[in-house]
């Protein structure tokens, strides 16, 4: 996942938008987190039931079928489920925005695992060269990347954006409302190292959290834990363990009224547990 913080877009059949009846806001110290390493299934969920983990963003390589992977997916999957915590299947290379076969490829080895309980996409179009020699197009691929596939699987789709989507239109039409149209539900990358105020994780994410209202889809939020040499107010990295947990209390307990507010998702596990207390 990059750490990319820039600041400020073709709509095809998509998920319905019922509104924001029926949301509530996620209960207080709901979290999730990534796994992008090979770590041991007893430690990882050990280490999420201690922190009160109720999804974990598994990365799954495209080769899993035949690398020798599955074995640790599949203990990981059993140790997960006897502590009642949901597995999404983690994946998004760069290329995938235009290269839309590759990612159902590996849509398809997923979903053949049997081991997930969804989708966690970590596409992010600003990466490409499209993003800025023709953004138009770029936009579009990545909707229609989406659409895609939402279309190819039952499992429910959830997205990786940046906090600043809404600033960018889709023809008359807004990113961050689109993208929200074609997937179950969001996580803002909203690295910041406090809770409220100015530059804030929650102030960062007011965009979202308003747009998944209007859209009645779930608009979780995010904090970074590894080093951002070039952004030391983006992650707990220098602040640690005590600080994450203070401001992670202070946004479950500034969001109790927030009806689209998901918990909070931590990136990620490897530098999480490693945080100075």
């Amino acid at each position: 996942m990059s750490a990319i913080l820039m600041a400020g877009a073709t709509a095809l059949p998509v998920a319905s938008s019922a509104g924001s009846a029926g949301l509530t806001a996620a209960p207080v110290n709901t979290r999730a987190m990534w796994l992008w390493g090979a770590d041991p299934a007893a430690e990882v969920i050990t280490w999420a039931v201690q922190q009160n983990v109720s999804e974990i963003f598994v990365y799954v390589a495209p080769s899993v079928l035949t690398d020798g992977g599955l074995g640790r997916l599949q203990e990981l999957k059993e140790r997960a489920v006897a502590r009642r915590i949901k597995l999404r299947a983690l994946g998004g290379e760069t290329g995938w925005v235009t290269n839309h076969a590759a990612a159902l490829a590996w849509q398809r080895t997923v979903v053949s695992t049997g081991l997930f309980d969804g989708i966690h996409l970590d596409v992010e179009p600003y990466l490409t060269d499209g993003w800025t020699t023709d953004l138009p197009a770029t936009e579009a691929a990545y909707l229609k990347l989406l659409d895609r596939m939402r279309g190819a699987s039952t499992l429910p789709l959830e997205a990786d954006v940046p906090f600043w989507f809404g600033q960018y239109r889709v023809g008359r039409k807004n990113l961050a409302d689109e993208v929200l149209r074609r997937v179950n539900g969001v996580t803002v990358m909203s690295y910041r190292d406090t809770a409220t105020g100015p530059n804030s994780l929650l102030d960062v994410s007011s965009d979202w959290l308003a747009r998944g209202k209007a859209a009645g889809k779930r608009v979780r939020l995010a904090a970074e834990t590894g080093p951002l040499a070039d952004c030391s107010y983006c992650t707990f990295h220098e602040e640690g363990m005590a600080a994450l947990t203070l401001e992670l209390a202070k946004v479950d307990a500034a969001t109790r009224q927030t009806a689209a507010f998901g918990g909070i998702a931590v990136h990620h596990y490897g530098t999480w547990r490693s945080l100075p207390a």
